[in-house]
C-alpha cells in the first residue's frame, strides 16, 4: 500500500516544507494530572486555523513523583472522541508504547479509526520510558528494545500485507484460515518515536517517518542529514519525512528573545517565526508545539500563532 493519496499524510508532509501542529493536553503541567475540560473547544480552534494535525500520547498510569502526567484518558478512545469532534484534521499517536499493547489488538484499533475516520491517522509507535506503565502492566522495561522490534514487525505485516502468515511468539496468524478484521483500506502512516534502542539504520528502513524529540539545532540537522541519507539507501525514491516536537512559551512580547526552558523555549512570536525558518531550513517537515510549559492561556496562543505564524507554514493543499 502506498501513501501517496493518504490526505493526512499529505497535507502534512512534503519535502522542503514544514506544517504545525499540537500536542494535548492543552493545559501546563502541575503536580495533578491534566483536567482537559476544554480540549475539544480547543481542538476544534486549531482545526478552524489550519493547524495540520494534533497528537495524543499513550499514558496508563498517573506516576505520582513526577509533573508529566501526559495524556488523562485511554489514547483509543480520547482519539475516537476528538475525530467525532472535529472534520479533517490529522490526529497523531505520539506514542503507542507497543512493548505495552499486543500488536494484533493495535492493528484492530488502528484498522478501526481509519474505517470510521478515513486516511486521518498517523500512528507513531515507540518502546515507552514511563516506569510505572511498565510496572503496573508485568512487563520488563529493560527489554523494551527487543519488544518493540519484535511486535513492530508483526503490526507492520497486518497493516501491510492483504493475507499474511505471521508466527510469533506474542500469537499465530494463519493466511489460510483468517484475516484481521476489519479488513485495511487505506495506508496507515506509521511513524518510529525517538530511536526505541533501535539503530538509526533500522528506523530509516523500517519507519514511514520519523517523530524526534527537540534538541540544539546543530545535532538535529546532521541527524536529518544521516537519516535521508540512510532512508534513500533502505529505500531509493521514498519520501520518509522527519517530524520533531517542540516545548514553548509564549510571550506576550513579540520581540521577546528566547530564553531555555526544558525541550525549548519561552519567546516572542517574531522569535518564534525566526526559529521555525531554521528547523524548515535543516528538514523538519512537521513541528508540533507542546505547551506544558506555557503561561498564557491556550486560546491566545493558538489565536496568536494561527493569525501570525501559519500563514507562512500551512497544511499542503490536497
Amino acid at each position: 500500500m502506498s501513501l501517496e493519496n493518504h490526505k493526512a499524510f499529505n497535507r502534512m508532509y512534503q519535502k522542503d516544507k514544514m506544517t504545525l501542529g499540537f500536542l494535548t493536553p492543552f493545559e501546563p503541567m502541575t503536580n495533578q494530572p491534566p483536567k482537559m475540560e476544554n480540549t475539544v473547544e480547543l481542538a476544534q480552534k486549531i482545526e478552524d486555523f489550519g493547524f495540520a494535525s494534533i497528537w495524543l500520547r499513550d499514558v496508563t498510569m498517573h506516576d505520582l513523583s513526577s509533573n508529566d502526567h501526559g495524556q488523562l484518558y485511554d489514547i483509543w478512545i480520547y482519539l475516537t472522541y476528538l475525530a467525532a469532534q472535529t472534520k479533517h484534521i490529522a490526529l497523531g499517536t505520539s506514542s503507542i508504547v507497543l512493548p505495552l499493547r499486543h500488536p494484533v489488538r493495535v492493528a484492530n484499533m488502528a484498522a478501526s479509526f481509519d474505517r470510521l475516520y478515513p486516511e486521518r491517522l498517523i500512528l507513531g509507535v515507540a518502546s515507552g520510558d514511563r516506569k510505572k506503565d511498565f510496572t503496573a502492566l508485568g512487563i520488563d522495561r529493560e527489554n523494551r528494545g527487543n519488544l518493540f522490534k519484535q511486535k513492530f514487525g508483526f503490526l507492520d505485516r497486518l497493516l501491510k500485507e492483504d493475507n499474511p502468515t505471521i508466527y510469533s511468539d506474542f500469537g499465530t496468524i494463519d493466511g489460510e484460515s483468517m484475516k484481521l478484521m476489519p479488513k485495511i483500506v487505506n495506508s496507515i502512516p506509521t511513524m518510529v518515536t525517538g530511536f526505541c534502542q533501535q539503530s538509526i539504520e533500522w528506523i530509516a528502513e523500517h519507519g514511514d517517518g520519523w517523530i524526534q524529540y527537540p534538541r540544539n539545532i546543530e545535532e538535529q540537522a546532521k541527524l536529518i542529514k544521516d537519516y535521508r541519507v540512510l532512508s534513500d539507501m533502505k529505500q531509493p525514491g521514498v519520501f520518509k519525512p522527519f517530524t520533531q516536537t517542540l516545548y514553548i512559551d509564549l510571550s506576550e512580547n513579540p520581540d521577546e528573545a528566547p530564553t531555555q526552558i526544558p525541550l525549548g523555549y519561552r519567546l516572542g512570536r517574531n522569535y518564534l517565526l525566526e526559529l521555525l525558518y531554521k528547523f524548515q531550513t535543516i528538514g523538519v517537515n512537521h513541528l508540533v508545539f507542546v505547551p506544558y510549559f506555557a503561561r498564557r492561556p491556550m486560546e491566545e496562543i493558538i489565536q496568536e500563532i494561527g493569525e501570525e505564524i501559519l500563514p507562512y507554514f500551512p497544511a499542503h493543499d490536497f
